[in-house]
């Protein structure tokens, strides 16, 4: 976290446009492309002032197919440049899954580490925000299963402008997911100057004794809540935003529940196969011995993402996960 006071205070979609604007200024080799990210700035404004000032060399209008833009990225990563390609809703991944999986994940490894691919695809995700159907999906375990990608999910606006650099600068391609639900619910101090957060480390973004609380992105805010509503009533929860997914920070994970016995996992992506189930399992390989209670899983719903009438019931709110942090504690 930033300790200058003097920093300007952004939003974290300001954080993405400022976080391009300076890793572009820094390194020639950064291009932006993706659907409307020119003169009008990006669906959401995350590439707004891009255009004007690096020009259309470097900041290129595509047409709306996914699959041209992510595999012309991997043609421009294999030749010497750093692109970052934007998806404007990670509901619209799918025609560019063969390029992700096929082609950028596997370069190093299918030329025996002659070509590198380092890209970051950036894809605003998660729901809460009335979008129609194809606009909220929450599958970041589709990525987290494939080797070669790492996958990052930042849920402050500072961490959001260091990660999205750290991305950037890596050797291999990066999904990095903006959780749109938090684009602009808040502002904190992010500085002008270029910095990186170090991928693989997860924040401890609350210190307890009584019980581990394993979030990310926009799941990070409900989930502080409900941990200061407990507090309270006498419940210590330590709240942990595991910010990178793969490659996940497993002594974080492992360390604070040996600390507390205890554990929750919130994310708003579907139960049955969600990463939960992946943390779970690794409490259980390294820690098993320190456990007091059945890990709790407090998630979405194994339905397709409803519409907007009931966004509320789907996503994990403060109560439910409350609700969810009381079930380990009493256990």
């Amino acid at each position: 976290m930033s300790t200058d006071e003097t920093a300007p205070e952004r939003t974290l979609v300001e954080a993405v446009s400022d976080g391009l604007h300076t890793e572009m200024a820094r390194d020639d080799t950064v291009v932006a492309l993706g659907e409307d990210i020119g003169a009008s700035g990006g669906v959401f404004r995350a590439t707004d002032g891009l255009y004007d000032r690096f020009g259309r060399e470097r900041v290129v209008d595509t047409p709306l197919a996914e699959s041209g833009i992510v595999g012309t990225a991997v043609g421009l990563a294999a030749n010497g440049m750093r692109p970052v390609p934007e998806l404007q809703f990670m509901g619209f991944v799918y025609p560019a899954f063969d390029q992700i999986i096929n082609h950028a994940a596997r370069l190093r490894t299918r030329s025996r580490g002659r070509y590198s691919c380092p890209m970051t695809i950036r894809m605003p995700f998660g729901g809460g925000i009335r979008a129609p159907e194809h606009h909220s999906e929450s599958k970041e375990a589709f990525f987290v299963h494939e080797a070669g990608l790492k996958v990052v999910v930042p849920s402050t606006p500072y961490d959001t402008k260091g990660l999205l650099a750290s991305a950037i600068r890596d050797p291999d391609p990066v999904i990095f997911l903006e959780p749109k639900l938090i684009y602009r619910s808040f502002r904190e101090a992010v500085p002008e100057e270029s910095y990186t957060v170090p991928l693989g480390e997860a924040a401890v973004r609350r210190e307890g004794a009584d019980v581990s609380v394993f979030t990310w992105g926009a799941m990070t805010r409900p989930t502080m809540e409900a941990a200061e509503n407990l507090a309270a009533d006498g419940v210590d929860c330590e709240v942990l935003d595991l910010r990178t997914l793969s490659p996940i920070d497993r002594d974080a994970i492992v360390d604070s529940f040996k600390k507390t016995g205890r554990a929750v996992v919130v994310h708003e992506a579907p139960r049955t196969g969600g990463l939960a189930g992946e943390i779970t399992s690794l409490i259980q390989e390294e820690a098993l011995l320190y456990q007091e209670a059945p890990v709790t899983r407090v998630t979405g719903f194994d339905v397709p993402y409803p519409l907007y009438a009931l966004e509320d019931y789907y996503l994990p709110e403060a109560a439910r996960i409350e609700d969810g942090i009381r079930e380990a504690v009493e256990f």
